[in-house]
């Protein structure tokens, strides 16, 4: 019964002295945003073929000035949708799905660390 107490206290202890995976390593991120820059900056606040991501963490849905957003982005941004780490980490996997009739071209990042690594790169580049 002392070696499970002892056993669950430092699994706990490591627990929470490790980093969650879902805080991303920006640098990392740096290097998979390159896949996005065909389409998006976040360096000069201006829009490509796809509308800036210079503070895009915290901005609600379809709100880029000057950017014409498809009816699928709009009705998110009237639904409220704001793009924080939780929205963005359901987004990134799959746009399509998460915005019908969007018109980003791209797939999505399959794997679940380039996902938390952009968005940890986007946190650090607002």
């Amino acid at each position: 019964m002392i070696k499970k107490a002892v056993f669950a206290a430092l699994a706990s202890a490591v627990l929470f002295t490790v980093p969650a995976h879902a805080d991303g390593d920006a640098a990392a991120g740096q290097k998979v945003f390159n896949q996005c820059k065909a389409c998006h900056e976040n360096e000069k606040g201006v829009n490509k073929v796809g509308p800036t991501l210079k503070g895009v963490v915290g901005r609600k849905a379809a709100s880029v000035p000057d950017y014409k957003y498809s009816a699928g982005m709009i009705k998110k941004g009237e639904e409220g949708v704001v793009w924080d780490e939780a929205t963005l980490t359901e987004y990134l996997p799959n746009p399509k799905a998460f915005v019908p009739g969007t018109k980003m071209a791209f797939g999505g990042l399959k794997k679940p660390e380039d996902v938390a690594n952009v968005i940890a790169f986007l946190k650090a580049n607002p």
